[in-house]
């Protein structure tokens, strides 16, 4: 018998064994999981740039302080690109950038980065392979998954420190956050349709995805960014931020899809019920 013939009896083994591992498979290779993660990190830049400039222009200085230092414990920025940083945010900058961006500015900004929010919500929707929700229904939801987002982005320094207690309490809080969050992201943006038990698992592999690309993003980042600013310049920090952003985002669309898969396949289907929306 040769090896491939080998290698397809074992997969038709376990997977006939656990049934599981035959969604799984059929999802992560049919359900075009890069293609998804990469547009959710286009949506996601284009969504954070102009934002950032809004915040940079309105925002009182104690909310651009901790904003940069937010930016500084989830990067690990040092150097040129922390210089960058404080050239965007500094306090010499919003007056200038308040003039250029104006009041109508902010606001577009602000709307057009619900683009993420939408695209976030598509892959929330095609890991449970459900149907788009109504504009009606969902408009709201995107908008406020948008704030709450810049929220939990702002609050990034206290947390990865732990509130003061150091980084063996912020990774725990952190996970724990996170897990938090996955879980009300992927329940407000399905419109409610899936109870909240059955997005745990999804939730906690999102937060174990986060939580060490967060930590492997202190030790990559700061001379990835700093290499790419001395060579390539502001395109070489936007290269290697948007890089970043498809390895984050990728990892958030494998997680929730493995997610409900594993909420809906047995062994563990049985613990779940996906059938009643809203429980």
């Amino acid at each position: 018998m040769s090896w491939t013939s080998r290698v397809q009896d074992f997969r038709t083994g376990a997977e006939t064994r656990f049934p599981v591992l035959a969604e799984l498979t059929s999802r992560l290779v049919s359900g075009n999981l890069l293609d998804a993660g990469t547009r959710l990190a286009a949506q996601a830049f284009l969504a954070a740039v102009p934002l950032l400039f809004a915040l940079a222009a309105f925002a009182p200085q104690s909310v651009r302080d901790q904003l940069r230092e937010s930016l500084r414990a989830m990067f690990g920025l040092a150097g040129p690109s922390d210089h960058e940083l404080q050239q965007v945010l500094g306090r010499s900058s919003p007056d200038g950038l308040r003039e250029t961006t104006g009041i109508v500015g902010g606001l577009v900004a602000l709307v057009s980065a619900t683009s993420f929010s939408r695209a976030m919500a598509r892959v929330c929707e095609r890991a449970w392979a459900l149907p788009r929700a109504g504009t009606r229904i969902a408009a709201w939801r995107w908008a406020v998954w948008l704030l709450a987002l810049l929220l939990v982005v702002l609050l990034q320094a206290p947390l990865r420190n732990g509130f003061g207690a150091g980084m063996w309490v912020g990774v725990p809080v952190f996970f724990a956050v996170s897990t938090g969050v996955w879980l009300w992201t992927q329940h407000l943006l399905l419109a409610n349709r899936i109870g909240w038990l059955p997005l745990l698992p999804g939730a906690l592999l999102g937060a174990a995805a986060t939580s060490a690309l967060g930590l492997t993003a202190r030790l990559y980042m700061p001379g990835a960014l700093n290499r790419a600013l001395g060579e390539y310049g502001s395109l070489g920090l936007v290269l290697t931020m948007l890089s970043w952003l498809i390895v984050v985002c990728g990892a958030l669309t494998f997680a929730f899809t493995i997610g409900a898969v594993l909420a809906q396949e047995p062994p563990l289907n049985r613990y779940f019920d996906t059938g009643r929306p809203g429980s």
